[in-house]
């Protein structure tokens, strides 16, 4: 079946072409009895204006900006690349990413100060990576009233008056680790020691739950260690991996929840070659894929940055169109990399 036309429109209400393209974009010069006819026969016939085309014909323009954490996480940087290319090619599209803006990463206030600081008169919305704080509960409340549109970046803000999340479902992904880990362990009794970037971050909080959720009932030989906070620095997560390793012997796995890999790697390599530790962290990016060649890691679940930046701007588009159901977030699998499926 196909769809109907514009054409079908206008002979349905028994006008031209250029009356109902006048009542869909919404112009003047068109009498009231008129404009019923129209939106009668667009009701009858189930008709779906071509929105794209439609702005184009308006010439409307969408002026969006993306808050990044700043810093050496990998997936950030390269999250960052994708959105530059995207950039690029979302001009075509009368859509301008008009600002790349980075805040420190965790830090709750410079998030919140740089959001009050935007300008509805520049700017029609903004993608963020949150931070799970009141205080960025209340700036998104108030770019909301000032007519700007909010989404979520990776790590989302629940409770919160954005519009929309893009991202992985964190809770799976922990679960997911946690039953990978849980296995790779199986038949050693021992401890398993997660490496958390921050608890600040609802992405880190949900894949503890998640992970926490499978090891106790799936895995009770196996416990589990007060989350290590490394804030994503390298340094940080081999200097604190390194002495929890150090005084207890029995820890056999490793979860690695955010970034700062490369401290995971160092650490590790410090130890006996007698002692095998299993490990499972996040994001492909080339520090855990030469972990996984090496065999220091077994196991790294990935998300697609280049297709959540693209279905951000594409939320955004939608959102400001008025067109999209914003509580049901896009979804964005979670893939698994063993040494054997790198791409």
């Amino acid at each position: 079946m196909t769809r109907p036309t514009i054409h079908d429109v206008a002979r349905e209400a028994g006008v031209s072409l250029s009356t109902v393209d006048r009542v869909l974009n919404e112009r003047d010069g068109v009498r009231q009895n008129t404009k019923t006819r129209v939106q009668e026969a667009i009701d009858k016939l189930g008709f779906q204006r071509n929105l794209a085309a439609a702005n184009l014909s308006r010439k409307r323009r969408y002026r969006l900006a993306f808050i990044l954490p700043d810093g050496p996480n990998a997936f950030m940087r390269t999250l960052e690349e994708d959105l530059c290319e995207a950039a690029s090619a979302a001009v075509r599209d009368l859509t301008s990413i008009e600002t790349i803006k980075k805040v420190p990463p965790f830090d709750a206030g410079a998030l919140a100060d740089l959001l009050r600081k935007l300008d509805p008169e520049t700017l029609d919305g903004v993608a963020i990576v949150a931070t799970d704080a009141t205080v960025v509960r209340i700036a998104v409340r108030e770019l909301r009233a000032r007519g700007i549109a909010v989404i979520t970046l990776v790590s989302d803000l629940p409770g919160s008056e954005r519009q929309g999340f893009i991202g992985i479902d964190n809770v799976q992904a922990g679960r997911t680790a946690g039953s990978l880990l849980g296995r790779f362990c199986r038949g050693r009794q021992g401890r398993i020691a997660m490496v958390t970037g921050s608890m600040l971050v609802r992405d880190h909080a949900e894949r503890r739950l998640g992970f926490e959720q499978v090891l106790r009932t799936e895995f009770p030989e196996q416990s589990l260690i007060a989350p290590l906070e490394g804030f994503d620095d390298k340094d940080r997560v081999r200097e604190q991996l390194a002495a929890k390793l150090a005084e207890d012997p029995e820890v056999i796995g490793v979860y690695s929840m955010g970034a700062g890999n490369r401290g995971i790697a160092e650490a590790l390599a410090e130890l006996s070659g007698e002692r095998a530790i299993s490990v499972v962290a996040h994001e492909l990016t080339r520090f855990s894929r030469e972990a996984l060649l090496d065999g220091t890691f077994d196991a790294v679940l990935h998300q697609n940055s280049r297709r959540e930046v693209e279905s951000a701007i594409r939320l955004l588009r939608e959102i400001l169109d008025g067109q999209t159901d914003t509580s049901r977030p896009e979804p964005i699998g979670i893939e698994i990399f063993m040494r054997d499926n790198l791409p």
